[in-house]
């Protein structure tokens, strides 16, 4: 999944891809069950559904392709009765807004369905105590590095800005450390944190802290240390993430943070998947990556077109279970979020390294905070500029540090309402 903020793009054409001669219809007209996904998901599902008819019986399932995430949500977002999905494959911060506006529908999981997955992920699908959804898939970036240039894993980011600035002339490298999957607000959330800017805080129970923000001076001092020569950016980490998977193929770039949905690209160049968050500027303390889980969503479009019950045994006997997250993590290739799959022997090594890479450190994905702009500007937008206030306008680190954690702040505390 990738957050950049690409805007609305077109649908594919001819998106709606029916699988058919699934299941045997019924004499009610209404008996077909459409899912809308993701130019990656939609096709990978399709293909899924036509190895094993009998998940519903009584039902056609007929899956809808958009180009790519954004113009999935976009859609999502437009949809009307007439023409909404019954089962939607979004973000677990689709939930607050899709539960507010009327289009999602809670779903109750009985207590061995809900064992079959973390209470955090469950909690990441879940509005004011209800429930919407069945967590499908991991969502997280790691760090990957290439062994050609590096030849241990790095303990600290300073010991990465080391290996750069040593090996930069000579090996004619082109950055650092940069952002191929995920963009320079998602991916990039390690490298904030890395440096001591977390989206929000948490105490050491694990409860969420208000009205409290990251140190911006700090992170600020520290963004001078690592990546600044001077008011100029060193060149360790770009401010766009333009060309950077490209130049890490091409050997030009050590380290780079990779989406778990792209790993095969690598693996293909002969990459070793030596996942790993990126390493803090203490030792043992390594930022946090975004870890939460896509899932497949209920909508209450599902009960207006009479296929609400079809649509719930769809979301636990497929999408909610052992079986049908391996059948379908086989083709997709992101780390399944049911437990049962995870543990899986047929489940990658890349696919393994994910999700061992978000026990070791990841934040949750909470869109009440992220998606809120109580601070002039929701996290989406704030991130980026930080990077591009920065290392491309040259204005301080420090100022611009604390205008960042002022935001976060606000946002989290006006984001509160909405859990």
């Amino acid at each position: 999944m990738t957050k950049k903020r690409l805007g609305a793009v077109g649908v594919i054409a001819a998106a709606a891809i029916a699988v058919s001669g699934l299941f045997v219809p019924s004499a009610n007209a209404n008996n077909t069950i459409v899912v809308w996904a993701d130019g990656d998901r939609g096709p990978n599902l399709e293909k899924v559904l036509k190895e094993k008819g009998d998940w519903v019986s009584g039902y056609t399932i007929t899956v809808k392709s958009f180009s790519n995430f954004d113009a999935l949500k976009d859609a999502f977002d437009k949809a009307t009765d007439a023409s909404g999905p019954d089962i939607v494959m979004g973000a677990n911060d689709w939930v607050p807004t899709g539960a507010k506006s009327g289009k999602l529908a809670p779903i109750t999981l009985t207590a061995s369905q809900k064992a079959r997955f973390t209470a955090g992920q469950l909690f990441d699908l879940t509005y004011k105590g209800k429930l919407y959804g069945v967590p499908v898939d991991v969502n997280n970036v790691a760090m990957i590095y290439n062994t050609d240039l590096v030849k241990t894993a790095p303990k600290t980011f300073g010991e990465m800005v080391a290996l750069y600035k040593a090996n930069k002339a000579s090996k004619g490298l082109k950055a650092g450390l940069c952002v191929a999957g995920g963009g320079m607000s998602w991916g990039a959330h390690s490298i904030f944190s890395a440096l001591g800017a977390d989206a929000y805080q948490f105490d050491s129970r694990d409860k969420i802290v208000y009205n409290r923000s990251f140190n911006g001076t700090t992170f600020g001092k520290n963004v001078r240390t690592h990546l600044l020569d001077g008011k100029k950016s060193n060149g360790f980490l770009p401010a766009s993430d333009a060309g950077c998977k490209d130049n890490f193929l091409d050997g030009k770039v050590p380290y780079a943070i990779i989406g778990n949905w792209e790993w095969k690209d690598y693996v293909a160049k002969g990459f070793t998947m030596n996942l790993m968050p990126v390493p803090g500027v203490v030792a043992n303390k390594p930022g946090k990556m975004f870890g939460s889980v896509s899932g497949a969503l209920l909508t209450t479009f599902a009960a207006k077109h009479g296929v609400e019950a079809g649509a719930k045994s769809l979301l636990t006997n497929f999408f909610g279970s052992t079986d049908g997250q391996v059948r379908y993590q086989k083709v997709e290739g992101r780390p399944p979020a049911e437990k049962g799959a995870a543990l899986d022997a047929t489940v990658s090594a890349a696919q393994r390294g994910f999700g061992a890479a978000a026990t070791l450190s990841s934040l949750p994905q909470i869109g009440a905070f992220l998606n809120n702009n109580a601070g002039g500007a929701n996290y989406w937008d704030s991130a980026p500029a930080y990077w591009t206030a920065v290392l491309v306008d040259g204005k301080d680190a420090v100022v611009e540090g604390n205008k960042l954690a002022a935001i976060w702040r606000a946002n989290t505390t006006a984001g509160k309402a909405d859990l």
